[in-house]
């Protein structure tokens, strides 16, 4: 493969490669992404004054969708969608906040830096990685062609610019990193709290032992525990709503046609020279991969491919909404290597969702002139309830809808809204009811908080009846025999553990483990679900001296990492509170 092809093949996956190498969110910018823009109805917001336009915003999705067909050969669902809406417009802000405090810190990049990186004795792995001899050196002539070449100006541009960016980001984690050591006794708490075992001895109380006829709640308690813990009932802004629901479900239309489709695809699949092109020119739902499996291991799924010759294609088999076309690559006496190209059985964009879109269409028209009810009651349409928060995308009933959060953050009560895409459905809103943000009142939380002060006498009891048998019994078997329970064992729990094999996750009884020395039994010990009492039975020492330099420099990497992302999303945060953003993605990108 000659360089220019090369180089024009790979351009997607270098590109990719270069803004994710440093997992940054900054990185993920177009090349104008800091010029500042004139306001104007294409603006969408705007950071500290500097403009995010409606075009860099689409480019950044654009990117993004591309991105994702590379990588899965679908293209994406509504809901897919509307999360990579998100992200765009997240990259863009955090690009402008992080680049104005670059900018702050005198972080640049000069020119001869950027040729450097080109033409330096020391290029940019994407410059070795397409221009290198067989021998490793650099292929000084074709790079000097390609940088040359009249049609590779905006490209060279724009990589240009991705590895000044790039530099800066090296610059900038330079920076970050030399105020985020990590010290000898931290890597050596680290190694202590990971290889730090015991085998422990326990019997557990469950909480639900007692019952809610032993436990009795007054009022005067309920309003006492409201009084003094309602910063737990704050509410955000809530929405009521209604909805009807359009099916987008494949019709067995769409199956025959699909089916047809790859009987057509048969014979092509057969004949074709290279099969990773063959998925890719006719977007397999699954990624090429060659399985070789043992005849005798053979799944009945692909038990057809043993019923055809050497590069031949079984007939369409189908599995769980998806079809298949099974290729024999190979086979021997024991084994057969084969691939599998498939398709989902989707609904057809014409013949069946648009004809589902135009029917929500045609009922949102009619609901906002004659009335949400009684146009669905005409239609013979199901009215659902759902109920959402402003801030959390999770529509009960629904799911997850970043589409429908954004039509709830502008609307208002009575309204209806236009067909409202989703992965396998259409929907059309009625708002009933919007609450305030606020303080709920004790009325509508009393019942929850009946449940929270009763579970917490219930554990209290429990509590005060193992404190009792403690008291009247000394060692954990007669503990257990007066309770009626059975001692459990656990060996080898690391002190870095969450959960107990036979007790579920319980921190806060690993901790109190891990606080006894050994022959020890503690007392009644709070967990998640239930009250324990332990015994440390054995105690198995961390030993430093197994601390090698190696494993050091990988903890040191390890913990290094941990604090960079835990500062970088703490400082993104921060960076937010203090800057003065405008979204105007609600007005604009509305519908």
């Amino acid at each position: 493969m000659g360089v220019m092809d090369k180089m024009r093949k790979s351009t997607g996956a270098i590109l990719w490669i270069l803004i994710f190498s440093f997992g940054v969110l900054w990185m993920l910018a177009d090349t104008n992404m800091f010029d500042v823009i004139q306001q104007g109805p294409r603006t969408l917001g705007s950071v500290n004054g500097e403009s995010i336009s409606l075009e860099e915003y689409n480019n950044r999705l654009q990117y993004y969708t591309q991105q994702y067909s590379q990588r899965t050969g679908n293209s994406m669902t509504p809901e897919v969608r509307a999360q990579y809406e998100q992200q765009s417009w997240n990259d863009l802000v955090n690009s402008r906040l992080l680049q104005d405090k670059m900018e702050d810190l005198g972080i640049h990049v000069t020119d001869q830096e950027v040729v450097d990186m080109i033409t330096g004795p020391n290029p940019d792995p994407l410059i070795r990685q397409n221009f290198s001899n067989e021998d490793g050196t650099i292929d000084r002539v074709a790079l000097q062609s390609w940088a040359e070449a009249p049609e590779n100006t905006q490209l060279l541009i724009s990589i240009e610019q991705q590895m000044r960016q790039k530099r800066q980001q090296q610059k900038m984690n330079n920076y970050l990193q030399s105020s985020m050591d990590v010290s000898d006794y931290e890597i050596e708490q680290h190694y202590i709290r990971n290889n730090t075992r015991v085998d422990v001895s326990f019997v557990r109380f469950p909480y639900a032992d007692v019952s809610d006829s032993e436990i009795s709640v007054s009022e005067d308690e309920l309003r006492e525990y409201y009084n003094n813990n309602q910063d737990n009932y704050k509410r955000k802004e809530s929405y009521r709503i209604t909805y009807v629901s359009f099916d987008k479900t494949p019709t067995k239309e769409d199956t025959t046609r699909t089916f047809e489709e790859m009987n057509r695809l048969q014979s092509d699949f057969a004949t074709a020279e290279t099969d990773s092109l063959f998925f890719n020119r006719y977007q397999s739902s699954t990624e090429y991969s060659v399985e070789t499996i043992g005849k005798d291991e053979i799944r009945d799924f692909y038990q057809p491919v043993l019923d055809v010759e050497e590069g031949e294609v079984t007939d369409v088999i189908q599995d769980d909404g998806r079809l298949f076309l099974i290729k024999k690559l190979d086979e021997t006496a024991n084994e057969v290597t084969f691939t599998v190209f498939s398709r989902d059985i989707t609904a057809d964009p014409i013949a069946t969702i648009d004809a589902r879109a135009e029917t929500a269409d045609d009922f949102s028209f009619y609901a906002q002139e004659d009335g949400f009810e009684g146009e669905a009651e005409r239609r013979d349409l199901e009215i659902k309830e759902g109920f959402a928060t402003k801030g959390n995308n999770f529509v009960s009933g629904i799911g997850q809808s970043q589409q429908i959060m954004r039509f709830l953050d502008t609307a208002h009560e009575g309204q209806i809204s236009d067909p409202l895409e989703l992965n396998e459905q259409f929907v059309v809103i009625k708002v009933n009811e919007i609450t305030e943000a606020g303080t709920e009142p004790f009325e509508e939380v009393k019942d929850q908080i009946e449940t929270v002060v009763t579970n917490n006498k219930r554990k209290q009891q429990v509590v005060a009846n193992v404190e009792e048998l403690i008291d009247q019994n000394s060692d954990l078997q007669t503990i257990a025999q007066a309770a009626g329970k059975e001692v459990m064992t656990v060996e080898s729990l690391a002190k870095s553990a969450a959960t107990i094999e036979g007790a579920g996750r319980e921190p806060k009884v690993v901790g109190g483990i891990f606080g006894l020395n050994e022959g020890d039994q503690s007392s009644p010990i709070e967990g998640t679900s239930a009250a324990f009492v332990v015994r440390l039975d054995e105690l198995y020492e961390a030993d430093l001296d197994n601390l090698t330099s190696d494993v050091r420099q990988r903890i040191r990497q390890q913990l290094r990492q941990q604090k960079n992302q835990a500062f970088m999303n703490t400082w993104i945060e921060q960076l937010k509170e203090e800057a003065d953003i405008v979204d105007n993605r609600a007005q604009l990108l509305r519908g």
